[in-house]
């Protein structure tokens, strides 16, 4: 008896020392090799011509049992990466070594819904579409203004997407900056990419990546805004300001330079932007460094009205003659006095404009429910009563600007 105890104990152990190693053994189980995959780079999404002569297959939908949604179709067009033509590090060349044919295929489809749209290319192609390094959307500036609530759909329930990639607006057709083949990059995506991540380094554009768009869209007092981009001449992208949108409809785009009211009022750095003061028939160039800023909401006569503070360092980038002298105090202090209020009236326009949009970007709205949460609670309650407020709503902004640098030249 003890024997067979003992065998049985020992059986026991080993039996479960197998069961510890199962669940490790199916690690694999579900496993799909890269060449399998069909790895989506980058997506644009435009309003399809009614006359382009391209038919839509019945993949999703039946006339009679499944009928076709009543949306207007759009044309989705996809990067899709070839498998061991993509380089991988510096060895292989990061740009101008190849042609984009070589790297990726480009393919557009059309659909009813992006879904649908999907579902039409899945049956175009053998691999298996696969959204894990998406990393930039582009939609043309048509559908934006129609409301891009069906994309942010798609995208927010699909776990492959990554709330990192860059959603933009183009002016213009989105499939063309899809298409593009700039000579720094072998891959188009990169260079899109790239560009928009120097700008927020370089203090050209704030850090407004899709999940930071769905973030201050959910929001009751803010809305949110994408880069808006356009097309150049020489397969090269320009930065043409911000696209700002109410909900998920867009509803204007901002003057470059106004990027950088935007980033002052929100008080983001580094500084990017140059701007020009007229002085005594000589243009002298100005560079911001720094700027921080300070808002401030406080009732009167029962309603909420806004104070915002922004201080501006500053330094002298060029002069177009010598008919002024840095080196004098007082032509420093006129300076100042002209750049102060040359920026002061830019960030008012700008408020202004966002006012006429009925959106909210600058998040005054989320000021009133953080500091004057009984107000909010009482008088406003929903993010479509404070789009109707915000018109009206009085902003007063100072501004405090301040030379640090004159450069190295000494007259």
């Amino acid at each position: 008896m003890g024997l067979n105890r003992k065998r049985r104990k020992k059986t026991g152990k080993l039996l479960a020392v197998l069961l510890a190693f199962v669940p490790l053994v199916t690690g694999c189980w579900d496993r799909l090799e890269l060449e399998e995959r069909a790895v989506i780079l980058g997506v644009a999404v435009d309003r399809a011509e009614p006359d382009n002569g391209e038919s839509e297959d019945d993949v999703t939908h039946m006339p009679g049992s499944f009928p076709a949604p009543e949306q207007h179709k759009i044309r989705v067009t996809v990067q899709i990466a070839l498998p061991g033509k993509i380089p991988l590090g510096p060895g292989e060349g990061g740009g101008g070594g190849g042609k984009p044919s070589e790297t990726l295929w480009v393919i557009g489809v059309t659909g009813h819904t992006i879904d649908d749209a999907m579902m039409n290319l899945q049956q175009q192609i053998s691999s298996l579409l696969f959204f894990g390094h998406l990393r930039a959307i582009v939609v043309s500036e048509e559908v934006a203004r129609e409301g891009i609530t069906n994309l942010n759909d798609f995208l927010r329930r699909n776990p492959e997407v990554r709330r990192m990639a860059w959603m933009m607006i183009s002016q213009g057709k989105a499939e063309q900056v899809i298409r593009t083949h700039p000579p720094l990059e072998r891959v188009p995506t990169m260079y899109l990419i790239s560009t928009l991540d120097n700008a927020v380094r370089m203090g050209k554009f704030p850090q407004s990546f899709m999940g930071n768009f769905w973030s201050n869209s959910s929001k009751l007092g803010q809305e949110g805004l994408l880069p808006y981009v356009k097309m150049m001449s020489e397969q090269n992208m320009e930065l043409a300001g911000l696209a700002a949108f109410r909900g998920d409809t867009m509803v204007g785009a901002s003057e470059p330079l106004e990027i950088a009211a935007y980033m002052a009022i929100k008080h983001i750095n580094p500084g990017g932007y140059r701007g020009v003061i007229q002085l005594q028939g000589t243009t002298v160039t100005i560079y911001a460094t720094h700027r921080s800023s300070k808002i401030r909401v406080y009732l009167q006569d029962g309603e909420p009205r806004f104070s915002v503070k922004v201080s501006t360092e500053i330094n002298v980038e060029e002069k177009t003659n010598e008919l002024v002298s840095l080196s004098n105090d007082q032509i420093l202090n006129k300076l100042e006095e002209l750049g102060a209020v040359s920026t002061e009236k830019l960030y008012l326009e700008f408020i202004h404009k966002t006012q006429r949009w009925g959106s909210d970007i600058f998040g005054f709205g989320e000021y009133v429910r953080a500091k004057k949460s009984n107000y909010w609670n009482k008088n406003v309650k929903t993010m479509e009563k404070w789009q109707m407020m915000y018109n009206t709503v009085p902003i007063d902004v100072d501004v405090d600007f301040k030379i640090r640098r004159v450069g190295m030249k000494a007259k």
